[in-house]
């Protein structure tokens, strides 16, 4: 069957890679991958397999059925870009003003699409049924969720799903994994510490916000070093720090925006109240005030182990398994394929794209850019675990 796959990946090859050059030029941020959508239901409909569209805003839903009745498997692809301006070289460079994709969700999305083609042709020969879930807002908002909530998950109900990410710090050719958590749940926080401004030849009748955040961003990285076990991951980031607007005055207010990573859920739980521990504390000396905002995000991605072996099999067989390599630990990006790990045995897997590893592409960096022909890699792989769910679950 590997053999047919690639085949039949090798006929659909310009479609695929067509089809991710066109997402590319074509942009759209969250619920707003418009131009991806359209093209994606001309495609399915070009070849007869059937879909819902408008999903949790822009999400599509296709299925291909077999011809005898089993198992449900999904595979997903997200959609959507980044508000970046390109400066990459490519010829199918961004034509959006402001917006490129910029972390590979134009090769998933072509690269699912091609797991459909490749699928409905075999659907004779399939025992089941294959779902694709072309998912919008991965990289904020999270599309996942909501697709869930509209019920792609039933009717027929899934019993398996599998993701895919191209990886620009990894070889091309080469796919990595892990069973259990593989990437972080990723939160988001917001300080504002409140003092009391004035001019800045006179701190001693004031209470100075920029003092106070100063303590504040050290203090915080001590959770993690001092109030976390040290054999579980988390790390505390703050990434910005806006206040003041003149040299010689000590501002009102002064805000910190930032993000924490964890992989542990009780971990994960407590960093609201440690965090608001060490916060008041600072404030309180200064006798100054704040507002706190935790916001939660993404859960783990936690892999099934089952699910997992099925998977590496699956890329193992396509890309050979000596290019196929077990992570020796879990990244500390977020990924809201988490919410499908969390509702069914679920796998995600990371595809290499880099050429020259001295000058690797960089996620979410203007110029990250990779050859096409890695999504047809992604068609095959997507496929061949497909298939080999709905075979061993026969």
């Amino acid at each position: 069957m590997t053999d047919r796959i690639k085949k039949l990946a090798e006929k659909y090859s310009s479609v695929i890679m067509g089809a991710r050059e066109y997402f590319h030029a074509n942009p759209g941020i969250e619920f707003q991958e418009f131009e991806t959508t359209k093209k994606i239901i001309e495609i399915l409909e070009e070849h007869g397999i059937e879909y819902q569209k408008d999903i949790a805003v822009t999400g599509i839903l296709a299925i291909v059925r077999g011809k005898k009745e089993g198992k449900t498997v999904l595979l997903r692809g997200d959609m959507d870009a980044l508000p970046i301006e390109e400066e990459s070289d490519v010829p199918y460079k961004s034509k959006v003003k402001g917006v490129m994709h910029a972390c590979g969700h134009d090769s998933h999305a072509a690269g699912l699409l091609g797991a459909a083609l490749i699928l409905n042709e075999l659907k004779d020969e399939i025992t089941g049924n294959i779902k694709f879930a072309f998912q919008p807002a991965e990289e904020n908002q999270g599309g996942a969720k909501p697709m869930i909530d509209a019920g792609i998950l039933e009717n027929p109900k899934v019993d398996a799903a599998f993701g895919l990410h191209v990886w620009g710090p990894y070889p091309e050719g080469k796919a990595l994994t892990m069973k259990g958590p593989m990437m972080a749940a990723p939160d988001n926080i917001r300080i504002k510490l409140i003092g009391k401004g004035g001019h800045a030849s006179m701190p001693n009748m004031l209470i100075d916000p920029v003092v106070m955040a100063a303590e504040v961003i050290l203090s915080l990285q001590t959770i993690v070093s001092r109030k976390v076990d040290p054999l579980e991951p988390a790390v505390i980031s703050c990434c910005s720090i806006h206040g003041g607007s003149a040299q010689n005055v000590i501002p009102n207010e002064v805000e910190i925006t930032g993000t924490v990573r964890t992989l542990n859920e009780e971990v994960r739980r407590k960093m609201p109240e440690l965090m608001e521990q060490t916060i008041k504390g600072i404030t309180d000396i200064y006798n100054g005030a704040y507002e706190f905002d935790y916001h939660f995000g993404f859960p783990c991605l936690v892999n099934d182990a089952k699910s997992t072996e099925t998977l590496i099999s699956a890329a193992g067989k396509i890309l050979g398994n000596e290019n196929v390599d077990i992570m020796a630990k879990p990244v500390m990006g977020g990924e809201d394929f988490a919410y499908f790990t969390q509702e069914v045995p679920s796998a995600f897997i990371f595809l290499g794209v880099a050429e020259d590893m001295e000058n690797p592409p960089v996620h979410h960096h203007p110029k990250f850019a990779f050859h096409s022909k890695n999504t047809v890699t992604s068609s095959e792989i997507l496929t061949q675990a497909a298939l080999d769910f709905l075979e061993n679950s026969k």
